[in-house]
Protein backbone atom coordinates (compact mmCIF):
# COMPACT_ATOMS: atom_id res chain seq x y z
CA UNK A 1 0.00 0.00 0.00
CA UNK A 2 1.06 3.50 -0.77
CA UNK A 3 1.67 5.87 2.97
CA UNK A 4 -1.75 7.94 2.91
CA UNK A 5 -1.19 11.44 4.87
CA UNK A 6 -5.22 11.22 6.19
CA UNK A 7 -7.55 8.81 6.61
CA UNK A 8 -10.73 9.56 4.70
CA UNK A 9 -13.91 10.15 7.47
CA UNK A 10 -15.77 8.25 5.61
CA UNK A 11 -13.69 4.93 5.49
CA UNK A 12 -14.35 4.94 9.41
CA UNK A 13 -17.94 4.62 8.59
CA UNK A 14 -17.23 2.00 6.10
CA UNK A 15 -14.96 0.11 8.43
CA UNK A 16 -17.20 -0.08 11.28
CA UNK A 17 -20.38 -1.38 8.94
CA UNK A 18 -17.60 -3.80 7.68
CA UNK A 19 -13.84 -4.12 7.78
CA UNK A 20 -13.80 -6.33 4.58
CA UNK A 21 -16.07 -3.76 2.74
CA UNK A 22 -13.97 -0.92 3.63
CA UNK A 23 -10.71 -2.87 2.10
CA UNK A 24 -12.52 -3.40 -0.93
CA UNK A 25 -13.40 -0.12 -1.58
CA UNK A 26 -10.46 1.97 0.07
CA UNK A 27 -7.56 -0.30 -0.27
CA UNK A 28 -8.86 -2.53 -3.70
CA UNK A 29 -10.38 0.20 -5.14
CA UNK A 30 -13.11 -1.92 -6.25
CA UNK A 31 -16.46 0.14 -5.43
CA UNK A 32 -19.31 -0.22 -7.95
CA UNK A 33 -22.24 2.45 -7.60
CA UNK A 34 -25.85 0.52 -7.34
CA UNK A 35 -29.21 2.40 -7.01
CA UNK A 36 -29.16 2.76 -2.95
CA UNK A 37 -25.69 4.87 -3.60
CA UNK A 38 -26.73 6.49 -6.22
CA UNK A 39 -29.49 7.91 -4.08
CA UNK A 40 -26.63 8.44 -1.09
CA UNK A 41 -25.32 10.60 -3.89
CA UNK A 42 -28.19 12.63 -4.94
CA UNK A 43 -28.98 13.50 -1.66
CA UNK A 44 -25.58 14.41 -0.86
CA UNK A 45 -25.51 16.46 -4.17
CA UNK A 46 -28.57 18.55 -2.72
CA UNK A 47 -26.87 19.08 0.66
CA UNK A 48 -23.31 19.85 -0.25
CA UNK A 49 -24.27 22.98 -1.83
CA UNK A 50 -21.50 25.27 -0.65
CA UNK A 51 -23.13 28.28 1.49
CA UNK A 52 -24.19 29.64 4.91
CA UNK A 53 -27.35 30.61 6.53
CA UNK A 54 -29.36 31.04 8.99
CA UNK A 55 -32.28 29.27 10.01
CA UNK A 56 -34.15 29.65 13.38
CA UNK A 57 -31.43 31.06 15.35
CA UNK A 58 -29.07 28.20 13.72
CA UNK A 59 -26.37 29.32 11.96
CA UNK A 60 -25.56 26.68 8.85
CA UNK A 61 -22.75 25.96 7.46
CA UNK A 62 -22.69 23.34 4.05
CA UNK A 63 -19.96 21.26 2.33
CA UNK A 64 -17.14 22.49 4.32
CA UNK A 65 -13.47 20.09 4.36
CA UNK A 66 -12.92 19.00 7.75
CA UNK A 67 -9.65 18.02 8.85
CA UNK A 68 -7.25 17.02 12.14
CA UNK A 69 -3.87 16.80 11.91
CA UNK A 70 -4.09 15.05 15.26
CA UNK A 71 -5.44 11.93 14.19
CA UNK A 72 -4.79 12.61 10.16
CA UNK A 73 -8.35 12.64 9.11
CA UNK A 74 -10.16 14.38 6.14
CA UNK A 75 -13.70 14.48 4.90
CA UNK A 76 -16.40 16.93 3.64
CA UNK A 77 -18.68 17.59 5.91
CA UNK A 78 -22.88 17.48 4.86
CA UNK A 79 -23.70 20.07 7.49
CA UNK A 80 -22.52 22.48 10.43
CA UNK A 81 -24.45 24.32 12.53
CA UNK A 82 -24.18 26.31 15.71
CA UNK A 83 -26.35 27.79 17.91
CA UNK A 84 -25.15 29.73 21.51
CA UNK A 85 -21.76 28.98 20.44
CA UNK A 86 -22.12 25.13 20.31
CA UNK A 87 -20.93 23.36 17.34
CA UNK A 88 -22.22 20.04 16.02
CA UNK A 89 -22.14 18.04 12.89
CA UNK A 90 -25.62 16.73 10.56
CA UNK A 91 -24.79 13.77 8.90
CA UNK A 92 -26.76 13.32 5.92
CA UNK A 93 -27.94 9.47 5.45
CA UNK A 94 -30.61 8.15 2.82
CA UNK A 95 -32.07 4.99 4.83
CA UNK A 96 -32.76 4.72 7.88
CA UNK A 97 -31.42 4.16 11.59
CA UNK A 98 -29.61 0.65 11.26
CA UNK A 99 -28.33 -1.79 13.82
CA UNK A 100 -24.77 -0.65 13.03
CA UNK A 101 -22.85 2.19 15.28
CA UNK A 102 -20.96 2.93 11.68
CA UNK A 103 -22.67 6.23 11.23
CA UNK A 104 -22.11 7.13 15.07
CA UNK A 105 -18.24 6.70 14.50
CA UNK A 106 -18.76 8.87 11.23
CA UNK A 107 -20.06 11.69 13.14
CA UNK A 108 -17.48 11.27 16.30
CA UNK A 109 -15.17 11.72 13.68
CA UNK A 110 -16.37 14.89 12.42
CA UNK A 111 -16.58 16.33 16.07
CA UNK A 112 -12.80 15.49 17.11
CA UNK A 113 -11.92 17.20 13.61
CA UNK A 114 -14.46 20.34 14.31
CA UNK A 115 -13.02 20.42 18.61
CA UNK A 116 -9.03 20.45 16.61
CA UNK A 117 -10.48 23.05 13.91
CA UNK A 118 -12.44 25.52 16.31
CA UNK A 119 -11.12 25.24 20.27
CA UNK A 120 -14.02 24.01 21.35
CA UNK A 121 -15.21 20.82 22.84
CA UNK A 122 -18.03 19.15 20.63
CA UNK A 123 -20.72 17.19 22.64
CA UNK A 124 -23.33 15.74 20.33
CA UNK A 125 -23.89 15.57 16.78
CA UNK A 126 -27.00 14.46 14.60
CA UNK A 127 -27.65 12.17 11.78
CA UNK A 128 -30.41 12.95 9.28
CA UNK A 129 -32.15 9.67 8.12
CA UNK A 130 -33.55 10.87 4.47
CA UNK A 131 -35.97 8.34 4.72
CA UNK A 132 -37.90 9.18 7.52
CA UNK A 133 -37.03 12.81 8.28
CA UNK A 134 -35.84 12.74 11.13
CA UNK A 135 -32.75 13.75 13.20
CA UNK A 136 -31.00 10.87 15.70
CA UNK A 137 -29.18 12.59 18.25
CA UNK A 138 -25.52 11.25 18.31
CA UNK A 139 -23.95 11.96 22.10
CA UNK A 140 -19.91 12.37 21.63
CA UNK A 141 -19.79 10.56 24.80
CA UNK A 142 -15.92 8.99 26.14
CA UNK A 143 -16.83 5.78 25.13
CA UNK A 144 -17.85 7.03 21.13
CA UNK A 145 -14.73 8.89 21.49
CA UNK A 146 -12.86 5.52 22.27
CA UNK A 147 -14.53 3.29 20.05
CA UNK A 148 -13.63 5.99 16.95
CA UNK A 149 -10.11 6.54 18.17
CA UNK A 150 -9.84 2.59 18.14
CA UNK A 151 -11.24 2.31 14.70
CA UNK A 152 -9.08 4.99 13.61
CA UNK A 153 -5.91 2.82 14.52
CA UNK A 154 -7.66 -0.15 12.84
CA UNK A 155 -8.12 2.01 9.93
CA UNK A 156 -4.87 3.14 9.59
CA UNK A 157 -3.72 -0.31 10.02
CA UNK A 158 -5.52 -1.55 7.13
CA UNK A 159 -3.97 1.29 4.99
CA UNK A 160 -0.67 0.71 6.05
CA UNK A 161 -0.20 -2.66 5.66
CA UNK A 162 -3.30 -3.65 2.67
CA UNK A 163 -3.76 -6.92 4.36
CA UNK A 164 -7.84 -7.96 3.39
CA UNK A 165 -9.39 -8.37 6.08
CA UNK A 166 -11.32 -11.89 6.33
CA UNK A 167 -15.07 -11.54 5.03
CA UNK A 168 -18.04 -12.17 7.29
CA UNK A 169 -20.88 -13.14 5.34
CA UNK A 170 -24.41 -11.45 6.84
CA UNK A 171 -27.57 -10.05 5.43
CA UNK A 172 -25.93 -6.82 5.04
CA UNK A 173 -23.95 -8.40 2.44
CA UNK A 174 -27.03 -8.40 -0.04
Amino acid sequence: MNEIDYLPIAALNQYGYCPHRCWRMFCAGEFVDNHYTIEGTNLHSRVHSVGEGIREDVEQIRAIWLKSEQYKLIGKSDLIETVDGQWYPVEYKRGRKGEWDNDELQVCAQALCLEEMTGKTIRCGYIYYASSYQRQFVEISPELRGLTLATIAEVANLFATGAMPKPSYSPRCR
